[in-house]
């Protein structure tokens, strides 16, 4: 397979997920698209080497969250989290209110664990990975899922007689 073909197969399997899980993070629409064409246009530079990388997944969406905060930086203002977040995730006609309430409650986390949340859950990496790809302790990416998920769980209690 060609440099090309192979990156051709790792754009096609990774782009929606490196996009939702930015969104995830609590990035808007728009500023998440830029960010994952931005973070795939320089894993095609740096393909040769990004293509060894242990996890090619986990840099690119590294590249795009720090393409992000560099946008932060230069504008000097974060974009506020509103209920559009929750919203992009509805389908019309039906009744998400539940899924609403995690949406929102998903915003409302810190950052850190956020990202912990979009590398474990979204792209479906280990701690190990996680770690590496946030230059954190696996320990310290153990800590902030483990505060994330508490923190969902109080935030958006299941009625199990009620659900199905």
């Amino acid at each position: 397979m060609t440099p090309e073909e192979a990156f051709v197969q790792f754009y096609a399997q990774w782009k929606d997920r490196c996009l939702r899980a930015l969104c995830a993070t609590g990035a808007d629409r728009a500023v998440a698209e830029e960010a994952t064409a931005e973070a795939f246009a320089r894993a095609w530079a740096s393909w040769s080497k990004v293509s060894r990388h242990p996890a090619p997944a986990a840099w690119v969406l590294r590249t795009a969250m720090n393409h992000r905060v560099s946008g932060w930086r230069r504008t000097r203002r974060e974009v506020a989290l509103t209920a559009e977040f929750a919203d992009r995730w509805s389908q019309p006609g039906q009744d998400h209110a539940e899924r609403d309430d995690l949406a929102r409650a998903v915003a409302a986390l810190p950052q850190r664990q956020r990202e912990v949340l979009a590398l474990r859950i979204f792209l479906d990496l280990d701690t190990a990975q996680t770690a590496d790809a946030l230059g954190l302790a696996p320990g310290t990416v153990t800590a902030h899922l483990h505060r994330a998920i508490r923190t969902l769980r109080d935030a958006t209690p299941v009625d199990l007689e009620t659900s199905s």
